[in-house]
C-alpha cells in the first residue's frame, strides 16, 4: 500500500535521535572521512523499512548504492542495504535507519509467519490487523503487515461501518440495531457493513439480519468450527471473521474453523528482527 513513508516521518524520527548533531563523531575528528554502511540479516527475515532506512541516509548526506525491496525475504547473513559517504552522515543515520528497519521486519516477519500456518490449513483465510498499532507508528505498521502480505482491517474510524456492543447499547441493545442494517445500507451503499458479535446467539441474530460481514469475537475455536457451518446455511452472502487473541501460536485453530478472515493485533507486538550494521572506512 505505502510505498514509502513522507520525509516529514523520517524528519520526525531524525530529529528525535540527533537534535543538535552528533558530540561523539565531532569530538573524535572523523566526521569528513570516507566510509560505507552495510545492513545484514542476522536470521531469516521479511524486509521491510529499506526504502526509509535509504532515504533517511541520503537525507543525512549518504549515497545508497544497493538496496532490497520492503517484502523481500531473506535468509541469514545477506547484505540487503549499502551506503557511502562522509562518517558524520553514516553515524548521523545508523541507529535511526536500524532502528526503523529492525521494528519494521520485525512486524513484517511476524505477520509472515501468522499467514504461513493459516493459509497452511485455510489458502484461502485473509489475514487483517487493526489499528491497534503503537500510537505514532501507525503508518509504518501498516506498510509492514502489507509487505508481508496481510492487510488492514481498518485504518481508521473515516472510512469504515463496524458496529460494536459499545454502539448497540446506546441504541436500546443488539436487537433494535438489526432492525437499522438496511436503512445503513442505503445511506452508505460503498461501504461494507460490518457487526461484531461476541456470543454464539449474537451471531446468530446478526447473520440473520444479513451484514457484509460478521465479525466473531472471543468465541472458541471448538464453538467457532460448529457455528460456521450454521452461518454460511442463514447467510450465505455475509463474510465471516474471527477477533479476539488471535496470535501465531493459536491462527491455525482459528484458520480452520472455516471463517474467511482472521483480525488480530499480535502482528504489531513481539520481538524486532535481528539486523546486523558495519560501519568501515573506504580508502
Amino acid at each position: 500500500m505505502l510505498d514509502r513513508l513522507p520525509d516529514s516521518e523520517l524528519d520526525r524520527f531524525f530529529e528525535e535521535d540527533c537534535p543538535y548533531g552528533d558530540l561523539t563523531t565531532h569530538l573524535l575528528g572523523i566526521g569528513r572521512q570516507k566510509g560505507r554502511i552495510t545492513f545484514s540479516t542476522r536470521e531469516e527475515t521479511v524486509l521491510c523499512g529499506t526504502e526509509e532506512a535509504g532515504r533517511l541516509l541520503d537525507r543525512c548526506g549518504a549515497r545508497v548504492g544497493r538496496m532490497e525491496e520492503s517484502g523481500t525475504r531473506l535468509s541469514a547473513g545477506v547484505e540487503f542495504l549499502v551506503a557511502d559517504g562522509e562518517a558524520g552522515s553514516l553515524h548521523a543515520g545508523w541507529k535511526v535507519a536500524l532502528n526503523l528497519l529492525e521494528y519494521a521486519s520485525g512486524i513484517a516477519t511476524r505477520t509472515a509467519r501468522i499467514i504461513a500456518v493459516a493459509r497452511a490449513v485455510n489458502p484461502a483465510v485473509v489475514v487483517t490487523t487493526t489499528r491497534k498499532s503503537f500510537p505514532g507508528t501507525r503508518k509504518i505498521s501498516i506498510k509492514a503487515i502489507t509487505a508481508a502480505g496481510a492487510v488492514p482491517h481498518r485504518l481508521g474510524l473515516s472510512e469504515t461501518i463496524l458496529v460494536f456492543r459499545q454502539h448497540t447499547a446506546f441504541l436500546g441493545g443488539l436487537e433494535p440495531f438489526l432492525g437499522m442494517i438496511g436503512d445503513l445500507r442505503k445511506r452508505a451503499p460503498e461501504t461494507a457493513i460490518m457487526v461484531e458479535a461476541e456470543s454464539v446467539a449474537d451471531a446468530v441474530a446478526v447473520a440473520a439480519a444479513g451484514p457484509d460481514v460478521l465479525q466473531i469475537d472471543k468465541v472458541a475455536p471448538a464453538d467457532l468450527s460448529a457455528l460456521v457451518p450454521q452461518l454460511r446455511k442463514l447467510a450465505p452472502m455475509t463474510r465471516i471473521s474471527a477477533a479476539g487473541g488471535i496470535n501465531e501460536s493459536n491462527a491455525a485453530v482459528y484458520a480452520a474453523t472455516g471463517v474467511d478472515i482472521l483480525v488480530l493485533s499480535s502482528a504489531y507486538f513481539g520481538r524486532p528482527a535481528d539486523i546486523g550494521v558495519r560501519l568501515e572506512p573506504v580508502v
